[in-house]
């Protein structure tokens, strides 16, 4: 039962189960009692998201280069024992039973989510 890895507003399949959101923020002007349905989220878990100065890092960045201190200091922030702990938690869960997580980005090459995908399978997860 692999985590499946998404974007965050897209039409879900059977096989994604539980839909967690790995962003900074939620939707703007959508009701949280919508999330769900709109194919959004089912959990909020903004701890495994970059933070706001990295999003902005992200966001601006043009260069391969600043892709990659993206990456180095996303990498970092979730190697902080807390964020570390969710996602040997994320890993453990994707042994038992059906779960994805997602962003909002069109391009995961270029998004938080391609490098959190990384670091699911490097703590165990199956990832599909």
């Amino acid at each position: 039962m692999p985590i499946r890895i998404v974007r965050l507003g897209t039409p879900r399949s059977s096989e994604e189960g539980i839909r967690i959101g790995t962003v900074r923020r939620p939707p703007r002007g959508v009701p949280k009692s919508e999330y769900a349905s709109r194919d959004l989220y089912d959990v909020w878990l903004p701890e495994v998201a970059p933070s706001e100065v990295l999003v902005k890092l992200a966001l601006s960045a043009d260069t391969e280069a600043q892709w990659r201190t993206f990456t180095r200091r996303y990498r970092a922030e979730l190697a902080k024992p807390e964020k570390a702990r969710l996602l040997q938690l994320l890993a453990a869960l994707s042994q038992v039973t059906s779960l994805s997580v997602g962003c909002y980005c069109a391009d995961e090459e270029r998004c938080h989510r391609s490098i959190l995908r990384e670091l699911l399978v490097a703590h165990g997860a199956s990832v599909a």
